[in-house]
């Protein structure tokens, strides 16, 4: 059978095949288990915005991530909304050409830092794409799970992809940047959602991007996102999501413009129970969004060139 990019990107191998793995991701998982151990003995010494309680949450259910039937399916399912948006952002960012956004590899050569990777849902498909990906995650099992599924990915030896356990303070510490730092559905889990903007802002290089995707803080939100979504068709389970924690894009448009970020683009994100699919929804913010932001400066110098 013939796989589209976009299949081949989120498929994994026929069983038959799963143990011949491609030495570059045996190398990148051998990795990921020496790197794990590392990061998670910093957690402790160096302040972060993670939310403990959040932590052990996710940790029960690494190994659901990849499940098409698992308490992940509809995060799963929002990957192609996603991917539509970033694909589209990033290219206009990054590339001139209007073609780019419809080549082959339409991120190829753009380095990507994806916050709270989980089990690689998002980071893989953009590696896919052509992104040099690195996938951070505090939950060590979800690197694990992240690592394992990416070996298995047909396109497997073509991809540049790599996943740490970490917190993105940590990279900041360490100086390393992104051309395009992603952290989707995270920031409602965070402790301190000024102090991880402004993190994620910190990983970003100077001309580079900034996206978020989450929910906002609204009735409508509590209804779809928690009692419809958790209590009633088990989209996630129950207990993910705290409506208090949730974060309208004013908060997060004010918390970007603090870490020096200017938000220019705010979309929404619907989901269709008929047709069991995520799409973008322009300015329709009441429940899920996603959002791109530059550095304030950015825009200034190119509006006076």
């Amino acid at each position: 059978m013939r796989h589209t990019l976009f299949q081949r990107c989120i498929v994994g191998r026929p069983r038959s095949q799963s143990q011949r793995l491609a030495p570059a991701c045996r190398r990148v998982y051998a990795g990921c288990r020496a790197m794990t151990t590392c990061a998670t003995q910093h957690h402790a010494s160096v302040q972060t915005s993670i939310d403990p309680e959040e932590i052990q949450r996710f940790r029960l259910l690494a190994d659901k991530w990849w499940d098409p039937h698992g308490e992940f399916k509809h995060l799963q399912l929002l990957n192609r909304a996603r991917l539509k948006y970033i694909r589209r952002v990033a290219t206009e960012h990054f590339f001139e050409e209007p073609e780019a956004s419809s080549r082959g590899a339409p991120l190829e050569g753009i380095s990507v830092l994806d916050v709270g990777c989980g089990g690689g849902l998002l980071a893989e498909p953009l590696a896919c794409l052509g992104a040099h990906v690195m996938g951070l995650d505090a939950v060590e099992l979800n690197v694990h799970v992240a690592s394992q599924h990416a070996s298995q990915n047909l396109m497997a030896d073509q991809m540049a992809l790599s996943y740490t356990c970490g917190t993105v303070e940590e990279v900041v510490r360490e100086g390393s940047t992104y051309d395009l730092v992603v952290a989707s559905e995270v920031v409602e889990h965070v402790a301190d959602v000024g102090s991880f903007v402004q993190s994620c802002a910190d990983a970003v290089n100077t001309n580079g991007l900034l996206i978020f995707s989450t929910l906002n803080r609204t009735f409508l939100s509590y209804a779809a996102g928690i009692v419809v979504a958790e209590d009633l068709l088990h989209m996630a389970p129950q207990g993910t999501h705290t409506h208090e924690k949730f974060v309208t894009p004013t908060e997060l448009s004010d918390a970007l413009a603090r870490a020096g970020f200017h938000m220019h683009s705010a979309t929404g994100m619907r989901f269709s129970p008929r047709l069991q699919q995520w799409y973008l929804a322009d300015a329709d913010l009441n429940v899920n969004y996603i959002v791109a932001a530059h550095r304030a400066h950015t825009q200034s110098s190119s509006e006076h060139s």
